[in-house]
């Protein structure tokens, strides 16, 4: 299996931060990332968007009436970022800028 480049975004962070959210990703694998996590999170759910959130241009997440969720790691997995938040938010944001969110806790 290929491997992933991970970019941690804060110094305190530590890939155990992550848990299982970056394994579920096989770049040998030509799904998109949300199919991916789909299948490999079926314990959780798979991968169920959440709505209402906005978008930053720094990648942070805004969602009404809670703190801005900042990244603390992102995943260039193809032609997609993944980006990963505290509390197990993820979101996986096209090139256009299109975006989805899932909590996989």
């Amino acid at each position: 299996m290929g491997l992933l480049a991970i970019h941690l975004k804060h110094p305190d962070v530590t890939r155990e931060h992550l848990g299982l959210i970056p394994y579920m990703l096989n770049p040998d694998d030509p799904r998109p990332a949300r199919e991916q996590f789909d299948e490999e999170y079926q314990h959780g759910g798979g991968w169920k968007p959440f709505k209402g959130h906005t978008l930053r241009s720094n990648n942070s997440l805004e969602y009404p009436e809670d703190q801005p969720l900042i990244p603390i790691a992102e995943i260039q997995f193809r032609d997609e970022l993944v980006v990963i938040y505290d509390f197990g938010w993820v979101a996986i944001i096209q090139k256009d800028r299109s975006f989805e969110v899932c909590r996989m806790d």
